[in-house]
């Protein structure tokens, strides 16, 4: 099977069979291997260099009713917040102070951000932080919407895709929601000139390995800048809460072969995997992910962003401990610098 895996990283692609194989081994030899050509071939290409991005959650308001998510419409016993736009740049100003050079403004889909209100925050702190990057994940908006923040000074989105099949899509989202429509998104924000994220729950309900070979042909043909995967966590008060999680293992499966697919990609290891494994995110960069996103959102905050159950914002994942994440990681053999981590060209 390591033939296979060397085929992969010639042509930079798989068949369905071989993703299947590579997903269901119990051969550690080959995943180990996997994982160091993975780990590889991302030191090849930015060095020992590990990218933080400081994670600011504006708001746990949201339009849309999710089925998998814990802060979806309908339920009732969440706490509701919204940051104001002083809130929003005294983040910034801690975050800048702890080294950031990146901002992720991430919420629900809140009609209170409109564009007039999110523009001002973008341009305040693009005025305030010339040298930093701006990362929204903010949900559908219409192209004028998208186009509006971007001249503001918005460089980056992170928009999930959730699933390259529809049919699969249909059965995470309430029938309001459209796969369409999400498409249209992600292809909007490439055209406008934005660094675009997608991603997708491993282990989500009803996926199925031809859903990930979807997934994956999906990510090799928009050649997206960033790709955010992580295991699938129920939350309370869904539809799925009593569905199993998506396993660690999978997940870093599938951090490798996006790595060994999309040389380039900024690969996170995200939240999710810490939150179920106490070295999540040092597993997930030696599987190929080289960025990190702490939490900067005001500690009164993170605990009511409870997109899933038990999500950590504190500890390792919070970015006041920054300092301590660089000395672990720092073990591993890679550093984390003050730099923006933009994708190469």
């Amino acid at each position: 099977m390591k033939q296979i895996i060397d085929h992969i990283v010639s042509t930079r692609n798989l068949t369905l069979e071989q993703l299947a194989g590579l997903m269901a081994t119990e051969d550690q030899e080959v995943v180990g291997y996997l994982f160091h050509q993975s780990h590889q071939l991302a030191q090849r290409i930015y060095g020992n260099k590990i990218f933080i991005r400081g994670l600011i959650e504006i708001s746990n308001h949201c339009k849309n009713d999710c089925l998998y998510c814990g802060i979806r419409r309908s339920r009732t016993d969440v706490h509701r917040y919204r940051l104001s736009k002083e809130d929003i740049l005294q983040c910034c100003q801690q975050g800048y102070s702890l080294g950031f050079r990146t901002f992720v403004l991430q919420g629900g889909e809140d009609g209170w951000f409109t564009d007039e209100r999110m523009c001002d925050i973008v341009a305040a702190i693009r005025q305030q932080f010339p040298d930093c990057a701006i990362t929204l994940s903010l949900g559908e908006r219409s192209r004028e919407s998208y186009q509006r923040l971007f001249d503001a000074g918005a460089n980056r989105y992170l928009l999930r895709h959730e699933t390259a099949d529809p049919k699969h899509y249909s059965r995470l989202h309430p029938d309001d929601m459209s796969y369409d429509n999400r498409m249209h998104c992600l292809h909007d924000l490439k055209e406008i000139g934005y660094q675009v994220g997608c991603g997708f729950m491993v282990g989500s309900p009803f996926q199925t390995v031809e859903n990930l070979f979807q997934d994956l042909q999906f990510i090799r043909s928009f050649q997206p800048q960033m790709v955010g995967i992580g295991p699938f966590i129920p939350a309370s008060g869904t539809p799925f809460a009593d569905r199993p999680s998506g396993t660690v293992d999978a997940t870093l499966r599938l951090l490798a072969l996006i790595r060994l697919l999309h040389p380039q990609v900024l690969l996170p290891a995200t939240t999710a995997l810490g939150t179920l494994h106490p070295q999540g995110r040092e597993l997930g960069i030696l599987a190929g992910a080289n960025v990190i996103m702490p939490n900067l959102s005001p500690a009164a905050q993170r605990a009511d962003y409870s997109i899933y159950d038990n999500k950590l914002s504190t500890g390792s994942e919070a970015a006041e401990t920054v300092n301590d994440t660089r000395y672990r990681l720092g073990k591993l053999g890679v550093e984390v610098p003050a730099d923006r981590g933009d994708y190469p060209g």
